[in-house]
């Protein structure tokens, strides 16, 4: 039966036309995966809208209180009985958290059933047979679900900025932690699209369903790791010297810090007088420490869009990678 049904599929494509039915076909065998990316999305979307409309009465959760109430403080009680700065946060993390690994069962679904499974159950084969070149099947099959993960993945990025407002790190997190990072830029677009790709490509490799998804699951593991690794090397640090040094700002996202010794060290991850705020406080304290300067590498809120770029670029240039050695390989293996 599901042979019959395979020919009948790959008939149908070749009756649209010579590509025009590929992408249809693509749809029509993977309309399970298509149906669950939609509700999906849908419930992310329902999700960002409901946490935007409550974004104000959950930034009042935080806001300074007075009881009695007065003309600029709104009652505590009032305030306590908000209580939707925890829901705020928890409905965002979850759509932070869902897109910062969303690549992993892309990649999983795109070795096991996207590539692999129709390579073991010859139903590529089949397809080759009937006027679809391999070339044009892979094309298919990756521009395809490319195209609505991508188109998707950016919706669901744009209602995430949208929804987190003024982006109150009490919130919805400080710009710089993982999940944040990956759900509000471009580079959540790269990490899906790689893990496609890299998906197929351990289809192609292995051949088979079950083997590719787990190879597919394993290199995007890495990459994430190694990405995730790296990311604050991918843009040139700021250093910051002196006073300043020992009072960065929240929204920095601090490397590394350190002193200056009288002989001319520089001592790595030293807290000395860091709790100190007057002038005079920080000079004796440096007396008494032998230091004389204070150094720290942050990067500041500024970097983020320079980062997101960065790791884009480089995201892309794994995809496109994989995507080449995935038509290389499928010529080589077939006339």
């Amino acid at each position: 039966m599901s042979a019959l049904t395979a020919r009948g599929t790959v008939a149908r494509a070749n009756d649209s036309g010579a590509f025009g039915g590929l992408p249809w076909t693509v749809l029509r065998l993977h309309r399970t995966a298509l149906l669950l990316w939609g509700a999906l999305l849908l419930a992310a979307v329902g999700t960002l809208i409901w946490m935007y409309s409550i974004g104000a009465d959950a930034r009042a959760g935080l806001s300074a209180c007075a009881t009695p109430a007065t003309d600029t403080l709104p009652s505590c009680s009032d305030v306590e009985a908000i209580n939707t700065d925890e829901t705020y946060g928890i409905g965002i993390g979850l759509v932070d958290t869902a897109l910062s690994y969303l690549m992993f069962p892309v990649a999983a679904w795109a070795g096991a059933a996207l590539i692999g499974r129709e390579l073991e159950s010859g139903t590529a084969e089949l397809a080759w047979t009937q006027s679809v070149t391999p070339v044009r099947w892979l094309t298919a099959k990756l521009a395809v679900p490319a195209a609505l993960l991508a188109t998707g993945t950016t919706l669901i990025v744009l209602l995430n900025v949208w929804a987190r407002r003024d982006d109150n790190p009490n919130l919805v997190g400080d710009w710089y932690n993982p999940d944040v990072f990956l759900s509000t830029g471009p580079a959540a677009v790269a990490h899906v699209l790689a893990g496609l790709t890299l998906g197929a490509l351990a289809g192609l490799v292995t051949r088979k369903a079950l083997p590719a998804a787990g190879v597919a699951f394993a290199a995007t593991l890495v990459l994430y790791n190694v990405v995730d690794w790296f990311r604050t090397s991918l843009w040139p640090a700021d250093t910051v010297t002196g006073r300043a040094a020992l009072h960065l700002p929240r929204s920095s996202q601090v490397l590394e810090h350190g002193a200056v010794t009288t002989t001319g060290e520089h001592i790595g991850n030293n807290l000395a007088c860091v709790g100190y705020d007057s002038a005079a406080d920080i000079k004796d304290c440096m007396a008494r420490s032998g230091l004389t300067d204070f150094w720290a590498t942050r990067h500041p809120e500024s970097h983020f869009w320079p980062l997101q770029f960065m790791e884009t670029g480089v995201l892309l240039a794994v995809a496109a990678l994989a995507t080449a050695v995935a038509f290389r390989l499928l010529r080589r293996r077939t006339p």
